[in-house]
């Protein structure tokens, strides 16, 4: 390659979609679906500049991998210990490869319940997803971030948007009655391996939906969406010791009250839903002077 050049390159297997059953003695079955994506860097230079495959790792190889691991699984594990276990195959079985990106998406299969009796081998489909992504190099380094997408919420009052800019252009009145309504998605970044992933995932999400809505009959006031979120993402880091960070993103997604003043008067009591255009509010929280090593 010229000198004057820099190659920067990587490639891998997008959606593998597999599906795993561990069959319980008690007769209780477990099932999983997964996306996997896959990303290797590699010192394969000469595949570009010369069209020498000698250090490729085929895609179609990946692919075959992520269902052979899944086989050798012979017990139950959560997305993010798959995605360990296949980053660590990866950067120790082919000496060219450097590092490793597992990104796993977990479709939400849910355990249907027959007259409040959970159903040994029944499922449903839920809504949010839970997400994953590894990052892993030779030397055993590991990064392992956790997530949520899909998660909508919505409360009915205790919201409102009052006291921001007004110009020319403001056409939006202030409130302090309105509903607040969203579709989260989350991504939390581990210090430290948690006792459980599994575990982890379902409190921290719960702890998600807490925060939003505040206690059964009080709930909590929502001054604003940037307010809610901020004060979601602190109470995951005052929980979790082993989260660094949490990026959170909620987009506003209205219901607009309806009027038609010479028809009917409503009370805050009809709307109008909609989701395009939305407001966008994103933002992540992050522990101060924090080392983020991990070998797991």
């Amino acid at each position: 390659m010229e000198k004057n050049l820099l190659l920067e390159q990587k490639h891998g297997k997008s959606r593998v979609r597999v599906a795993r059953v561990w069959r319980q003695p008690d007769g209780t079955q477990i099932f999983v679906e997964w996306t996997v994506n896959i990303s290797l860097y590699s010192d394969c230079i000469p595949a570009y500049t010369d069209g020498d495959n000698s250090d490729i790792v085929a895609t179609d190889s990946m692919k075959n991998t992520v269902y052979a691991k899944a086989k050798e699984c012979l017990e139950q594990l959560s997305a993010e210990e798959f995605g360990i276990l296949l980053g660590k195959h990866f950067t120790s079985t082919y000496p060219k490869v450097t590092s490793a990106t597992i990104k796993i998406v977990e479709k939400p299969w849910e355990r249907i319940l027959i007259n409040g009796t959970p159903h040994e081998h029944g499922f449903k489909l839920g809504t949010e997803k839970h997400t994953t992504e590894i990052n892993i190099n030779k030397c055993g380094e590991v990064h392992v971030t956790s997530g949520v997408e899909g998660l909508a919420l919505l409360k009915t009052t205790q919201s409102g948007f009052v006291g921001f800019i007004r110009d020319r252009y403001t056409l939006l009145p202030e409130t302090k009655e309105r509903i607040l309504a969203t579709e989260i998605s989350a991504v939390w970044r581990y210090s430290k391996k948690p006792s459980c992933y599994t575990t982890a995932y379902i409190s921290v999400r719960k702890l998600l939906v807490d925060v939003f809505f505040g206690s059964p009959h009080e709930g909590v006031y929502s001054p604003s969406v940037q307010n809610t979120l901020y004060f979601m993402a602190k109470a995951v880091l005052h929980r979790f010791p082993e989260i660094e960070s949490i990026r959170l993103s909620m987009p506003n997604l209205h219901f607009l009250p309806v009027n038609l003043p010479n028809i009917v008067k409503f009370d805050h009591d009809v709307y109008l839903p909609t989701d395009e255009p939305h407001g966008t509010i994103e933002a992540s929280l992050t522990r101060k002077n924090l080392s983020t090593f991990s070998k797991l």
